[in-house]
């Protein structure tokens, strides 16, 4: 097992790089290169164990051909000795500048789904081609995959997604005991599974480092002297589906189920046909287990060109330069994603969706404006993991209520208290870096409470700019809960600790699912003393209040944003009861998952939930088809609910905004334009707002 906090989805035991599924080499050099490879990679006779970087070469018919004779008309004679005349290592080919490299990678699973990241990262970095990648994905990888690629926009990077599922019936006849299930065996039918029209394509593992530009590899299908590519519509009139199945067949006669998966049938057909295989120099497939030689593919670092993490100690494996590998891997691992949206100079491509409109809108910004960097943060588009860990979504329920909040490294010691007080399911957007991402897998990986909790859904965006996008990752939070309702949180409050069900029960008795409009608003509370006791039901927290021990939320600060809430009525109130909108009004509040989004022009400190409660108070009135009136947007008071803020170190944002008149300048512009927008979009329904907002009033 890998160490706690480092990714266990390295892949385990599996093909490098299966050139066979694509394009096939009929293999007519020197046997002595071949050996020489296998025992370097610790391999023996028995073709169970031969090398990873071993793979088969489908013909055209099954028919031995004698060494030195080529597959096809056009391919170069061959010397009077039958070898190829090239060394066991071949010289560095270049292919041309602007070929587009295609690459194909099977992809299940949350775990699965960071690896590929990693490997992506260390092609990226090396890389000086254009690429399309092929991602044969289950759901949970494709919803994961899809939006980080759309939003890291990584030019000349093509993206491509196949279900699966859709191929699945094609091995599943096959038992199998490989921890990776149906997809360990589905490299097996990517001739049917990727388009007709592909001709070749580099299939990798996800457990690879790549220490060398791809491109390298790449060029091997044309400058192997003696090796003949067979493209993939030759390798599909082949008949390679009824050749693999026939030798699976064959197998499983003597063998209960395969225990490599894929691998099992591949060494089969090795087996049975071994002029069928093509073996790649070992320095492009440096096995890290306990049983290979792997110093004898390198002499120097220079050698290496991919790191395969293929034991199941994975980076703990013994090998007297994992030292080195290891720091390689973890610095793609932490290393900042941003860096690699670079551009190929001299390689046109079209560029990633929303580029062009973006650099466009970029291109406007007046550097020297006062307020120049919260213009860029509105423009920033941050790199999106959705689902960074396992999650499993809870059962649909008519009720439910998903508790919404995001967070940055320096909030991190609240998860564990919020999941004992919130038992329901969560969607928590966290700010990071690369690097914290991994101190934050591995805080919640050694945290008892946090790994027993897979309801809990957390979504890492990437941080990026010198402001806290609170609003923008409010939204991301937002958008991937699935509950039918959603409880708009912040990460330094805690609710009470019968929170969740008394929202589900209230939301029932409301019968707020029958087309009524309202959001429920929870009353928040403060604790100025970082040793507090919670308070298990409303009785001990009015008691707590009468004792100084707590106030209502800002009261000593900025009162306005919860007046409205009417904290003597809600002492006394047995029922909720209505308030009213008014100006800087900006409580906690429990609406429908399709609620409007957050404003994300608001960044850092300041107006960012009141932007988000004057959006919910302007919803165009709905019309219940009893009633023949519109009926208003309601703001209705729980009277058990309570949520309670805990100290914390004053933000950075914050900071700036007490201390930078700037700061507070580039806020009021934002309000004013905030203004200007709810006017053309609500026309003289906004009067009201714009009235009522006309006055700067402090802070916010």
């Amino acid at each position: 097992m890998l160490p706690r906090g480092r990714p266990r989805a390295l892949g385990a035991a599996a093909l490098l790089l299966l050139l066979l599924v694509i394009g096939f080499f009929l293999f007519r050099g020197d046997l002595d290169c071949e050996r020489s490879e296998r025992e370097a990679s610790g391999g023996g006779g028995d073709p169970r164990s031969l090398p990873r970087s071993l793979t088969p070469r489908v013909l055209p018919d099954e028919r031995p051909r004698p060494r030195g004779t080529a597959a096809f008309d056009g391919d170069p004679p061959a010397d009077p000795g039958g070898h190829n005349g090239s060394d066991c290592i071949p010289p560095r080919p270049r292919p041309p500048k602007c070929e587009l490299l295609q690459v194909a990678i099977v992809c299940a699973g949350h775990n699965s789904s960071r690896d590929v990241i990693t490997l992506v990262k260390s092609m990226l970095f090396y890389r000086k081609n254009p690429l399309h990648l092929h991602l044969v994905t289950d759901a949970v990888a494709r919803n994961i995959l899809e939006t980080l690629f759309h939003t890291w926009m990584v030019p000349a990077v093509q993206i491509s997604f196949y279900n699966a599922d859709e191929p699945q019936p094609q091995v599943s006849w096959i038992p199998n005991k490989h921890y990776s299930g149906l997809y360990g065996l589905m490299k097996l039918v990517l001739p049917s599974a990727l388009p007709p029209d592909l001709a070749r394509v580099i299939v990798l593992d996800t457990d690879v480092t790549f220490a060398s530009n791809i491109a390298e590899l790449w060029a091997l299908f044309a400058h192997f002297s003696g090796v003949i590519l067979l493209r993939l519509d030759r390798l599909r009139q082949a008949g390679w589906e009824q050749m693999w199945k026939l030798t699976a067949t064959r197998e499983l006669l003597t063998l209960p189920a395969t225990s490599l998966a894929d691998q099992d049938i591949f060494n089969a057909i090795i087996k049975e046909h071994p002029w069928l295989v093509q073996p790649l120099p070992c320095v492009w497939n440096v096995q890290l287990s306990d049983h290979t030689l792997a110093e004898r593919c390198y002499s120097e670092a220079s050698d290496l060109k991919v790191i395969h993490w293929n034991s199941p100690k994975k980076l703990r494996v013994k090998n007297k330069h994992v030292e080195s590998f290891r720091n390689l891997y973890l610095t793609f691992l932490e290393y900042d994603g941003n860096l690699l949206r670079r551009e190929l100079f001299g390689c046109p491509r079209p560029p990633p969706p929303g580029a062009e409109q973006l650099q466009r809108a970029l291109a406007q910004l007046d550097e020297e404006d006062a307020c120049f960097e919260f213009r860029r943060q509105q423009l920033t588009v941050h790199r999106v993991h959705i689902t960074f860990l396992p999650h499993k979504p809870p059962p649909p329920q008519p009720h439910d209520v998903t508790l919404v909040a995001q967070l940055s490294m320096d909030r991190m010691q609240m998860l564990e208290a919020l999941c004992r007080h919130w038992p329901g399911p969560m969607s928590l957007a966290l700010y990071l870096t690369d690097a914290e991402a991994q101190q934050f897998l591995r805080f919640v990986e050694t945290s008892v409470v946090l790994s027993a909790r897979q309801d809990v859904a957390y979504h890492v965006v990437y941080r990026e700019g010198p402001l806290y996008p609170i609003n923008q990752l409010r939204n991301v939070a937002l958008a991937q809960a699935l509950t039918p309702y959603v409880f708009l949180s912040d990460i330094d409050f805690l609710p009470a600790y019968s929170l969740y069900d008394y929202l589900r029960a209230s939301i029932q008795q409301l019968e707020l699912g029958s087309g009524r409009k309202a959001a429920l608003v929870v009353p928040a509370f403060e604790t100025l003393h970082y040793r507090f006791s919670f308070p298990s039901s409303k009785a001990e927290l009015l008691a707590l209040l009468d004792a100084g021990s707590l106030h209502t939320f800002r009261y000593h600060e900025w009162p306005r944003g919860h007046v409205p809430t009417d904290y003597a009525r809600w002492r006394e109130a047995q029922a909720p009861y209505h308030v009213q909108w008014a100006a800087d009004y900006e409580p906690y509040v429990v609406v429908p998952r399709d609620c409007p989004r957050y404003d994300p022009r608001f960044a850092g400190f300041g107006w960012n939930k009141v932007a988000h409660v004057v959006e919910l108070d302007a919803q165009p009135r709905q019309r219940l088809s009893t009633c023949p009136i519109p009926q208003e947007y309601e703001l209705l008071v729980l009277p058990e609910a309570f949520v309670i803020h805990l100290p914390h170190a004053p933000s950075l944002d914050i900071s700036r905004f007490r201390s930078s008149p700037t700061y507070r300048d580039c806020l009021q512009a934002l309000k004013d334009e905030f203004h200007q927008d709810l006017s053309r979009r609500y026309g003289a329904a906004a009067l009201k707002y714009l009235t009522a907002l006309q006055q700067p009033r402090g802070p916010t």
